[in-house]
């Protein structure tokens, strides 16, 4: 199948530190070229990929240095290139949202697009009103309550590539773990309170974005001259699984509708339990009671961070390796593939036989 992948272009293919969607498609696309299929990426020129690169921009807009850009300039420059090489693909593979929409009308038919944002947004059901014919892709069940009508062919979960993240048989570090990105959503300053209660030491591994920047100041900067507390900052996968193999466990204090949460099966891979909280998709990934907890308040929490001896990390990762590895992930979306050339060969087959 020949397979083009349309990435945004915020961040590398896969990011360098912090950042979900790029770092799927870059999975995604050295699973499928793993599995056989002709695979083209549409990104950034710094991305590192088993696919055929089609470079569209020189770096990710994040990590430019560059005081002015315009990231609607460059994801516009890169759809009229896909479109211009259309009539390569058996089928296009979105990740920008929407944007492409008013762009592929006539290749409706051929294209997938999958939803990595949240969906409640005031705008939105217009917009897939609109352009009813692109098949949409979810990445949690979860995703489409907002919009249950629109035009869903599946979901999806996330993968990663199991030796990525090598399974760890004991916590050697001992402590709690927090990854990701400092914001209110996520509740770092609950992360933290967790570890103090529980007298347990706390590594906070996360990225601070521009608009977080006050929350962290006047919220969780105070909170960290506890001893028990580490901030080690922005990390990249080069040293993700040393920091989650180590852990007793991944605390996931989430307090939004979170549509997948890639951290959560990153620890998994490596047999680290997750206590997550009871939103979005937290119930479509962890098993509880088996590869972490889940809960609903913070007296649950604490309770589970005593419970954590009583799971077995073989089992965590065995969970991941049964539903998250990056080849499960591509052999979903090639389900999905084959559903939709199928659904578009029928009319112009019925068509034929008339003629």
């Amino acid at each position: 199948m020949k397979i083009a992948q349309v990435a945004p272009l915020y961040e590398a293919v896969p990011p360098r530190l912090y950042g979900g969607t790029e770092r799927v498609v870059a999975y995604l696309c050295d699973a499928l070229v793993e599995l056989g299929h002709d695979v083209t990426l549409f990104a950034t020129s710094d991305a590192r990929t088993r696919a055929r690169l089609v470079p569209v921009r020189d770096q990710a807009i994040r990590l430019d240095s560059a005081p002015l850009k315009s990231d609607l300039a460059a994801h516009l420059s890169m759809l009229y290139e896909v479109r211009r090489r259309v009539q390569q693909f058996d089928v296009l593979h979105f990740h920008v949202d929407l944007l492409h929409y008013p762009m592929f009308e006539a290749h409706a038919q051929r294209c997938v697009t999958t939803l990595h944002g949240r969906l409640d947004m005031e705008d939105l059901l217009p917009v897939y009103s609109r352009w009813p014919n692109f098949g949409l892709v979810s990445i949690s069940n979860a995703q489409r309550k907002p919009l249950p009508h629109a035009n869903w062919l599946a979901t999806v979960s996330h993968g990663v590539p199991a030796p990525l993240y090598p399974f760890s048989a004991d916590a050697s570090g001992g402590y709690l773990a927090f990854l990701g990105r400092i914001s209110p959503e996520k509740r770092p300053d609950l992360a933290i309170r967790l570890a103090q209660r529980a007298r347990l030491p706390l590594r906070i591994a996360a990225k601070i974005d521009a608009v977080d920047v006050v929350y962290f100041e006047s919220v969780i900067r105070p909170l960290l001259a506890d001893p028990l507390v580490q901030f080690i900052g922005e990390i990249g996968d080069d040293r993700k699984a040393e920091f989650l193999g180590a852990a007793r466990a991944l605390l996931f204090p989430i307090n939004w509708p979170e549509p997948f949460g890639l951290v959560m099966i990153e620890a998994m891979g490596c047999g680290t339990p997750v206590i997550a909280w009871n939103y979005g998709s937290v119930r479509e990934v962890i098993d509880d009671g088996i590869s972490g907890f889940i809960v609903n308040s913070e007296e649950e929490a604490l309770g589970a961070i005593a419970r954590l001896p009583g799971l077995e990390r073989q089992q965590v990762r065995a969970r991941f390796e049964r539903r998250f590895t990056s080849t499960v992930m591509a052999k979903g979306y090639l389900e999905v593939y084959a559903r939709l050339l199928a659904a578009h060969r029928r009319p112009t087959e019925a068509l034929e036989r008339r003629l």
